[in-house]
Order: C-alpha cells, then structure tokens, then sequence
C-alpha cells in the first residue's frame, strides 16, 4: 500500500457530526473480565479492578428513571456481570420499561457464582449480544483463549433451552470479529446478511443452535487492536484502508449520533470507543460532562459537537460498523 497522509476524519464530513435525541445508554461498569481477548479495545481481563462504584450506580439509575427518551440500556464492560452494580441496572432499566442488552462473553455462565445468569436474563427479559467471532473453534480460540469456543457454544444451547432465539421476547444476538491482519492486506467485513446464514446453517446443523441476529463489526484500532497493529507496523496502513473505503451513506446511522457511553467513573463519551481513547464529550461551551452534570442539568442534550478522530474511519468503511452491526 502507497503511504500517503491520513485526511482529518471532520474534513470528511458535509457538516460537523451533531446528536440526534438520545435513546441509547451505553454503560461501562468496569474492566473486570473472565478473558483477556486479543481484539478487546477496552483492554479487560482477570487482573484488572476497576469497576462501578455504589455512587455512580445510584446516579444511572436516576439517570434511567427520569429520562424517558432513553429506550435502551445498554451493559458493557469487560464481562459487565462481573462488575458492580450489574443487577442493580437491570432491574432498574426493566422497572422503567427500557429495554437493557447485556453484552456478553458467554463462558462467564460457567464461572463460580455465575451460574445463575441464564435464568435471570430470561427472567428479566434481556437481550443477550454474544461474542462469537467466527463460527469455527479454531478461529475462536486464537482470538479469545482456548475452550471459549467449546464454552460460548455450551452457554448458547443453554440459553436455547430457556427460549432464547425462539421466543419473540428473548434474543440472543452474536457479534462478528475478523481476525486481525498479519500483512497490509486488509479485507472489509464481510457481508452481514450472507454471513448471518452462514452462521445460522452451521450452528443449527452442527449444535442445534439458534440465534436471532449476526452483527458484524469492524475492528477499530483502539485497545488491543491499536497495540496490535503498532506492533506489527501495521496502524497506519490500516487507517489507511479505511479512510480509503469511507462511505458517506454511513454517517446518518453512526451509533454516536444518537447514544451517550458512560465510563465507570461516571464520565460522559460519544461511543465506547472515544470513551476508551479517553476523548470526553463535551459541552456547547467545550466542558467535559459527567453523569453528575447531566443530572444537574435535567436534560440529556448537553452536548455540543461529537468528538471525533482518525479510528472513525472504523465505523464508516464499507457498509459500516456499530454495536449493532452493519450499518448500511
């Protein structure tokens, strides 16, 4: 690939990024995690702490209770059962009658005193968005670990047996991952229809396993990934790939526009992957915002521009990548 300079990500777009309303509350509850993955951009696993604490807790859930527009809540982490004020958040979004996504790893049903989640996800009727970076056990194990393949397919026949995938109010979604590159020669995600049957035909035939959806998402190189490439000398090159493939028909669907992520400490980001770059939201008057503020406030639309960087090229390339999977 012919190295030429990166174009600034806002000299890309017709306008400045704004907010749409808020619906989405995306929460962070911490980096504790049962796995140490080689894509994670949040940098998690088992030796890491950090972790909600009871006040910032007590503030989400105010923040749930009074904001009406937010009708999804969205626990990420790290594995987010794992970190504090995981339960307290359910049942508060389900109380206010928001759907909550609990983004999962799966293998953590079958850690001590985890063995209860299954059943009180279906129980609260959350929406279980699942890891499953491939559907062979060979490309699951190098970028998770070994057995998690064997583990997330054990938790899937689980969650079956208590209606995930069959019952209209129990979904249980996977998320696609590539793998990560070891030349310049990058590939775009897949396509996610195509490979949603692929999926599915593989994982019923072989395991009797239904799901509801296939996201597949780009890596973006934050976290792991961005070390990763540095390693491999590969950061640069690969911005390059994705700048080179932007698709403006992606920018009204970016996850940014109508979500606000919340990290553990209670600080207010765009999307996760700011929030794991350490780029806070900000005011109209260029202040950073915090639950507190926000509360303070009594309103959600506080800020002012996204933020944004060169890693959006991430989310734009090709037909686009969010939590939720393609975006065109």
């Amino acid at each position: 690939m012919i190295q030429t300079a990166l174009t600034p990500f806002q000299q890309k777009l017709a306008s400045p990024l704004t907010k749409k309303g808020i619906t989405v509350l995306q929460i962070n509850l911490g980096k504790r995690c049962n796995l140490a993955c080689s894509h994670c951009h949040v940098e998690a696993g088992p030796k890491r702490t950090e972790e909600l604490s009871p006040e910032i807790c007590q503030q989400l859930i105010e923040i749930i209770q009074r904001f009406p527009e937010i009708k999804i809540v969205d626990l990420t982490g790290g594995a987010p059962e794992m970190n504090y004020g995981f339960k307290p958040l359910v049942e508060a979004a389900r109380a206010n009658d928001k759907q909550v996504i609990v983004r999962s790893n799966l293998t953590i049903f079958f850690e001590e005193g985890f063995g209860d989640l299954p059943e009180y996800f279906a129980k609260h009727k959350v929406r279980v968005v699942a890891s499953l970076p491939c559907y062979l056990e060979d490309n699951v194990d190098k970028m998770r670990g070994t057995g998690v393949y064997d583990g997330s397919i054990k938790a899937l026949q689980w969650l079956n047996q208590l209606g995930y995938g069959k019952e209209p109010d129990l979904i249980v979604d996977l998320v696609y991952n590539p793998q990560l590159p070891t030349t310049e020669k990058f590939s775009q995600t897949p396509d996610q229809i195509k490979l949603e049957r692929d999926y599915k035909q593989y994982l019923k035939e072989s395991f009797d396993i239904s799901f509801n959806n296939l996201f597949t998402i780009t890596n973006i190189p934050v976290g792991r990934t961005k070390l990763y490439l540095e390693r491999k000398k590969l950061y640069a090159p690969y911005l390059q790939f994705l700048e080179s493939h932007f698709n403006t028909g992606t920018v009204e669907h970016l996850m940014c526009r109508d979500e606000i992520s919340i990290d553990y400490l209670g600080n207010v980001y765009d999307c996760d992957f700011n929030q794991m770059m350490n780029l806070p939201a900000k005011t109209r008057g260029g202040e950073n915002i915090t639950v507190a503020k926000l509360l303070e406030a009594d309103r959600l639309d506080l800020i002012g521009e996204v933020q944004t960087a060169a890693y959006c090229y991430g989310c734009t390339a090709g037909s686009g990548s969010s939590c939720g999977g393609a975006l065109v």
